[in-house]
């Protein structure tokens, strides 16, 4: 490429530029740092922790701030009253999916997570009533994780008080959970095929959000060409894929419609149902994709929650005995715990919210998108318009939590020791994309860890100052340090 090649290249890379500040101007987008041309403001972006960087410019340019990642406008949502005023106040405006690369490519562009319009309303209410249907939220599901804490405590007795990584015991604690709603079946803990799918999950979650995936997110037309982790990644999601539809061709099988045992054959009759009507959205490319949404939502997400629990409660161990106290004042330590227990725990239920408050799994929030023209708080989001609700902001906004820097159970508890509710608790989002899965998260995270607690008391070999919480990964997701910990039988 001869010189005056590469300044005519320049030249238009830098009229670009401009037409797009002056198009911000024009349609009077919400302020934000100006950007260079192709990779917009990605290098004043903390790699590791990009929520960070965002937090400290909504000082500068306010709580709804225009950043270009890459050469895609996004417009950042900070603190509690923005994300609600937007995600909840007009719901319906932002109820757009942002279209981001990774996700598209891993669901081939199908599926409950990433879809818009007409299929995220047939997915999404089907969905919902599904899972009900199958007891998400009910006793039914209760039952289950009861009956799955048994073999989760059973299998750490077997450590017998010795050093052990519990990461997979609680993936697939958490995993058989979602299998029996999915699958219609729960895997042995020594399966190895079961434990390579789980290895699976927990590395398409780390290199989400590795700076690598970011990357992929921002430049996917360049990193397809580009040697890389992201292609071993996305071979490891096929394999995933591979298992699933493996799963679905049994299901046809043994398909009894009139006594569905699951998810994917309630799929599968309303499938058979509706193959003649060109609208549907119930086909084998849908249900292969949302399937994969949910093994992988309901998996991960919550089995590095109560990890990240379990590192809490050795580093503060005064916590974990004060848990104890009030468990076996309520419960006992021979009944299984049930979520009627809930209301009169509520210390306990106080450090479980802390505990997800603190780790802040989705710091950026699932991007949202303008699917038009939206009218914000005096500003024009255009269409095309990616949109994070900075969810770090609102669970650390000082507005609302006296401490948000540091775990701090009274967040919530009144003066009179009773369980207090915040309503900047958001951990699962908020509004009509709100998290499917969040009545089935916050059971299994109560019933596990309370039946945990019953049976055992959590340490560390190097005492609680060794316990380092904070993230391993920071990005899509912050994804807790590993511990060898210490389960020693009450």
């Amino acid at each position: 490429m001869d010189f005056s090649t590469l300044l005519i290249f320049g030249l238009t890379c830098v009229l670009l530029w401009l037409f797009s500040c002056t198009s911000r101007r024009r349609v009077c987008l919400p302020p934000g740092p100006w950007g260079l041309p192709l990779i917009g403001n990605l290098h004043q972006l903390d790699r590791r922790a990009p929520f960070k960087t965002l937090l400290k410019l909504s000082e500068t340019y306010g709580s709804v701030l225009t950043v270009h990642l890459g050469r895609q406008r996004t417009v950042v949502l900070v603190g509690y009253d923005a994300v609600k005023e937007a995600l909840v106040d007009q719901a319906d405006d932002f109820t757009g999916r942002g279209p981001l690369p990774f996700f598209i490519r891993a669901t081939k562009g199908y599926g409950l997570a990433i879809s818009n319009g007409e299929r995220w309303q047939q997915l999404r209410r089907f969905t919902l009533a599904t899972l009900r249907d199958f007891g998400m939220g009910r006793k039914g599901m209760e039952e289950w994780i009861q009956e799955e804490s048994k073999h989760l405590v059973a299998r750490i007795s077997d450590t017998k008080a010795s050093s052990f990584d519990p990461t997979y015991f609680l993936s697939c604690t958490v995993s058989n959970v979602i299998c029996c709603l999915v699958f219609g079946q729960r895997f042995s803990y020594d399966d190895d095929r079961f434990l390579h799918l789980l290895q699976i999950l927990s590395e398409t979650l780390k290199f989400g959000s590795s700076p690598w995936g970011q990357l992929y997110n921002v430049f996917p037309w360049l990193m397809e060409r580009l040697p890389g982790q992201q292609h071993k990644a996305f071979a490891r999601i096929e394999e995933l894929r591979a298992f699933i539809m493996e799963k679905i061709q049994e299901h046809q099988e043994t398909l009894e419609p009139t006594s569905p045992r699951d998810y994917i054959d309630c799929f599968l009759t309303r499938l058979n149902q509706e193959k003649h009507i060109p609208t549907s959205e119930f086909h084998y490319d849908n249900l292969v994709s949302t399937v994969l949404n949910l093994y992988l939502a309901g998996t991960e997400t919550t089995s590095s929650t109560i990890r990240f629990a379990l590192s809490v409660l050795v580093k503060y161990p005064k916590i974990q005995e004060n848990m104890q106290q009030e468990i076996d004042a309520v419960i006992g330590r021979e009944r299984c715990p049930s979520m009627e227990d809930r209301k009169s725990l509520p210390f306990t239920d106080a450090v479980l919210h802390e505990i997800q408050r603190l780790m802040d799994i989705v710091p950026m929030g699932i991007p949202h998108y303008a699917l038009q023209d939206i009218s914000f708080r005096n500003y024009l989001i255009p269409k095309g318009t990616i949109i994070l609700p900075l969810l770090h902001s609102v669970l650390k906004e000082e507005k609302h939590w006296t401490s948000p820097w540091s775990f701090n159970p009274q967040h919530f508890m009144d003066q009179n020791g009773s369980f207090k509710k915040n309503p900047s608790f958001l951990p699962f989002g908020a509004g009509k994309r709100a998290c499917v899965g969040e009545s089935l998260a916050r059971m299994e995270i109560f019933l596990f860890l309370v039946s945990l607690l019953q049976h055992f008391t959590f340490s560390h070999l190097g005492g609680p100052d060794s316990v380092d919480l904070t993230p391993e990964y920071s990005s899509f997701a912050n994804v807790p340090r590993r511990h060898m910990i210490i389960a020693t039988p009450r």
